[in-house]
Parts: C-alpha cells; structure tokens; sequence
C-alpha cells in the first residue's frame, strides 16, 4: 500500500502509476461484471417473452445474430480509437469510458477542456497525474449525467408512448423508424462531405449490402441478411484502404 501511495504524486509528468492505478483497475472489472450480468439477465428475459410474442427459438437465435453482426461496425471504430488513445488515459479509464461508453469525441473533448481550464494540454509536457485526474473526473460526470438523464426521461417518454399509441398505433410504428432514418442519413451526409474517399467508402459499403440483401432474396439465404453488414463493413474498410493508400 505504501508503494502505491508514494507511486502517486500529482505534479509528476510519469501518469503511468496512476493511469494504472488499482482502484482503476477494480473499477473496470466491476463495470464490465455488471454489464455481463445484465446481458445474461436480458438474454433470459428474452427467451421467457418470445413465445409470447410468438417467435421461435430459430427467430431468437437469428435476431441476436443480427445484432452481434450489427455491433461489429461500431465497436471497431471504437475499438481503433481506444488504442490510440492508450497512452492518453491507460487501459482501465478506456475501457470505462471509451471501450463501454462509446462516445470518443465527448470524451475527448471533454478531457481537453478540463484540461485548458487548467492551462494544460493532453499528452503535452504540463500533462500530469493531477490534469488527468481532472480530465477523468469531467468525462465521468458528463457520462453520470447522461445516466441521469435516461434514467429520468425513459419512464416520462413511455408515458407519452402509451398515450400516442391509444389514439393512433401506425403513429408508433412511423415515428422510430422515420427517426433512425433520419439520424443514419445526418451521419452518413456529414462523412460523405469530408472527401472523395468518404463518399466512395460510403457508396462501396451501399452497394455490398444492397448486393447482399437482393442475393438473400432471390436465393433464399437468411443467413446472408443477418451478415450483409458485416460483409459491407469489410468491403468498406478494404475500399477505404484503397483509395486513401493511392
């Protein structure tokens, strides 16, 4: 214990021994036990509601391979910035945050932020044990509140989504999937827009699902709905390779 308390001193430019601190570390495993506890519990919750819902085990089964397939995409992106992103915050406070979280760019520019309040720069010479204790502090509570936030609005806005059902149904039905639209089609123009490699990777990725997705179809292969996405997301990154390798 004494080595570790000598280990940190808030004014040394060596974050190492803090940025792998134990209680680092604790925390971490603590967070990713609750998560697979969670998952364990949603995916028993799954299996008693689907005859209910009169899906099969087969329908189960295929809808969790679509959202494993789903997930690849994001989570690679996510995951090549938090290897960048090692020597900035270290293993544990990554995985908290970045590796769980997923919001990269809040992080980052929350981290920064509270780190100019302070007259220093991340990964510059001024950055010390005590800049990044208050860059991690300010990524959690941002974080804390988004929690919050959730947590509060969820239960409110299922009211509201009971009360829109009872006078028109087709309302509920429209509204997500006119929303997920929406926010897929800002992503994807904003990308496009930042160079002729974006668009090209973006139009690469379209047309490998679109050719998945007619194939599936025609031949009757399931199995190639519930991977169109991963194969778009390798004929995307290969595209990008490519084009920006030139």
């Amino acid at each position: 214990m004494h080595v570790v308390l000598t280990a940190v001193d808030p004014s040394s430019t060596d974050i190492t021994p803090l940025i792998h601190h134990p209680v680092l570390w604790a925390s971490a495993v603590g967070v990713f036990a609750v998560v697979i506890l969670q998952s364990v519990i949603y995916f028993k919750a799954i299996s008693k509601a689907a005859p209910a819902a009169d899906l099969s085990r087969a329908q189960v089964a295929g809808s969790v391979r679509s959202g494993a397939v789903a997930a690849i995409g994001p989570s690679l992106a996510v995951a090549l910035i938090a290897i960048s992103l090692l020597p900035l915050f270290g293993t544990p406070a990554v995985l908290t945050r970045i590796g769980l979280v997923g919001s990269a760019a809040f992080d980052v520019a929350a981290a920064g932020i509270s780190a100019g309040t302070q007259g220093a720069q991340l990964g510059g010479p001024s950055y010390t044990q005590k800049i990044f204790a208050i860059a991690f502090a300010a990524m959690t509570i941002g974080g804390l509140v988004w929690m919050l936030t959730a947590l509060i609005l969820t239960p409110i806005m299922s009211k509201g989504d009971a009360k829109l059902r009872k006078v028109n149904p087709a309302v509920m039905a429209i509204v997500p999937t006119a929303a997920l639209l929406g926010a897929f089609f800002t992503l994807a123009f904003q990308e496009v827009l930042k160079s002729p490699a974006h668009l090209g990777t973006m139009v690469a990725s379209a047309g490998a699902m679109a050719i998945c997705l007619v194939l599936a179809h025609k031949f009757r292969l399931p199995w190639l709905r519930e991977w169109g996405l991963g194969v778009a997301i390798i004929v995307a990154l290969s595209a990008a390779y490519f084009m920006t390798a030139a």
